[in-house]
């Protein structure tokens, strides 16, 4: 998902896949820790766009107000 992407989203898509972002990520990582990812680079990929999703939100809350 691309920067152009998250801005076309509305908000409660944002959230909705946020909170399943984040639910992949956790996961990730229990598996990383038992065993090592084939791609250990997604680990990043996955938060930094958890980061681009969550300040997209922000961003749309402080100009709601």
């Amino acid at each position: 998902m691309k920067k152009v992407e998250i801005k076309e989203l509305g908000t409660q898509d944002l959230k909705d896949r946020l909170e399943q972002m984040e639910k992949d990520y956790a996961q990730l990582k229990i598996n990383h820790s038992v065993s090592p990812v084939d791609n250990p680079a997604q680990i990043r990929r996955d938060r930094r766009m958890i980061a681009r999703v969550k300040t997209e939100l922000r961003q749309r809350e402080l100009n709601n107000k």
